[in-house]
């Protein structure tokens, strides 16, 4: 067996069924703990999340808002998974895979709080004074010394998976859209290359890659800080963008919303009836295309979300682990959901025609916003939206990456270390990388393991602290 075959295979493990049960079923056993409250308490976490955008607050030293932490977050789950990876899902899963990627991040809700619940409640200062924490952390500080070998071997994990999946593989894209958009406008950008180690390179592809590393590096050089605000600002810019597009189309595509609801949840467990060609769908298939893109995209369970939760100058661990819901929610069920209409809505309307049980990505979806807005539009309107996506993705993952090395080889050390991820995004714009990519995809699947044995663990201190929390809330309000 080649090098390459057994990292497919623990790729295909990392992702496969066992995995996603695994992290599903925590969602479940953490909701059922502690009485849904995803659900119970919606109202109250929307009040709390998005009612408190605007709000101004005091950040000491080494601090961010709980708005810039929880964008922060979103800045790496909302990346080029919530387009092109949810088309993919759709195609290769058929219209049901949708249905249980909302299954999936309904549950997520209460394992996201969770982190960010624990992110807080276990965190400590660095030399720099900076708030750290996540997995390790939590590892450490709540399930003892004795077990700070399993928050390091989160930390190996993720240290690497960010030069693939928070790095190559998200640069990789935004030169791809950027690139199409270009051709789609009359440009020729494979025309304009050099060699390089006897491949070609594109000129296009080695500026995106330059541009996007200076902004990194600018970006790294001011901290958490900095990132925490460079996040609140591009978060709701991208998402507006994108939501507005989208919204454009469903209106045009309006009288096939029905049509396409009717697809998601007529197809949950087969898509025969519908879709008698189809080829290699099957119950599994839909269910597994599902699962693992609503997991994939909204990152709960994965351990990544909570290192960024813990620089929050918010003192009480619930009123951040709101947040995590607000995430989830705003990831999958908003974003992921404006991609998945899009495209049904298109190829009911007959404007694509998506090769059920093949493979989607960047065209197919370009090729649905088209339908409405045009080729060149649609193209642009990806390009812009993927680019931004990736690139919040970058300086987040950034930030996770530091996180991880920090915790290894201590803070002094993480410098070196952005050092080298600033260098690698001009490698990830310029070069194809698939082995690296399945390797950091399969890391990144395995961060799941040490993070969910401690979630898991440390479920009794979330428990109490939520029954807690909403305790003295009912008391308040008859108090009021």
């Amino acid at each position: 067996m080649t090098f390459s075959e057994i990292i497919t295979k623990l790729d295909n493990f990392a992702w496969g069924p066992v995995m996603l049960i695994l992290l599903v079923g925590t969602g479940v056993y953490l909701s059922v703990r502690m009485l849904f409250p995803q659900f119970v308490h919606f109202g109250y976490v929307m009040k709390n999340t998005v009612g408190r955008m605007f709000m101004k607050h005091e950040t000491g030293e080494g601090e961010i808002s709980p708005w810039q932490a929880v964008t922060t977050a979103l800045a790496a789950t909302v990346g080029t998974g919530n387009i092109a990876g949810v088309t993919g899902a759709i195609v290769a899963g058929g219209p049901g895979a949708v249905f249980w990627m909302w299954i999936s991040a309904l549950f997520g809700m209460a394992t996201k709080y969770s982190e960010a619940v624990l992110a807080v409640k276990y965190r400590e200062r660095n030399d720099k004074g900076e708030w750290v924490g996540g997995p390790m952390y939590y590892i450490k500080n709540g399930l003892g010394k004795n077990w700070a070998w399993l928050g390091s071997v989160f930390c190996i994990f993720g240290a690497i998976a960010a030069f693939g999946i928070g790095n190559m593989a998200q640069v990789n894209t935004i030169a791809t859209s950027i690139n199409t958009a270009i051709d789609s406008f009359g440009g020729n950008t494979t025309a304009v290359s050099f060699q390089l180690f006897g491949k070609p390179v594109l000129v296009s592809s080695l500026v995106v890659g330059i541009l996007i590393a200076l902004i990194c590096a600018l970006v790294l050089l001011g901290g958490i800080k900095r990132i925490g605000s460079v996040t609140e600002k591009m978060i709701p810019i991208m998402a507006i963008i994108y939501i507005f597009a989208s919204i454009i189309v469903l209106v045009c595509n309006g009288r096939y919303i029905g049509t396409a609801l009717g697809w998601i949840f007529g197809n949950a467990f087969s898509v025969q009836a519908a879709f008698g060609g189809a080829v290699g769908i099957t119950t599994k298939t839909i269910i597994q295309k599902g699962v693992a893109r609503g997991v994939f995209s909204n990152e709960a369970g994965l351990g990544s979300a909570p290192m960024a939760h813990a620089a929050t100058s918010e003192k009480n661990p619930v009123m951040q682990g709101l947040y995590g819901i607000f995430e989830v929610f705003t990831d999958t069920i908003i974003i992921c959901s404006m991609a998945a209409l899009v495209l049904l809505t298109s190829a009911a309307r007959g404007g694509v025609s998506p090769e059920w049980g093949g493979e989607g990505g960047t065209p197919l979806i370009s090729a649905a916003f088209g339908t409405v807005l045009g080729e060149k539009l649609g193209s642009l309107i990806i390009a812009v939206s993927i680019t931004l996506f990736a690139l919040s993705t970058v300086l987040a993952w950034a930030l996770y990456g530091t996180r991880c090395f920090e915790y290894l080889f201590g803070t002094k050390a993480s410098r070196g270390y952005q050092i080298v991820f600033v260098f690698v995004v001009v490698i990830g714009a310029t070069m194809k990388m698939g082995l690296v990519w399945d390797i950091a995809d399969m890391l990144n699947g395995f961060m799941a393991i040490p993070n969910l044995i401690a979630v898991l663990a440390l479920s009794p201190v979330v428990v109490k602290l939520t029954k807690e929390h909403f305790k003295n809330e009912k008391i308040k309000e008859k108090g009021a």
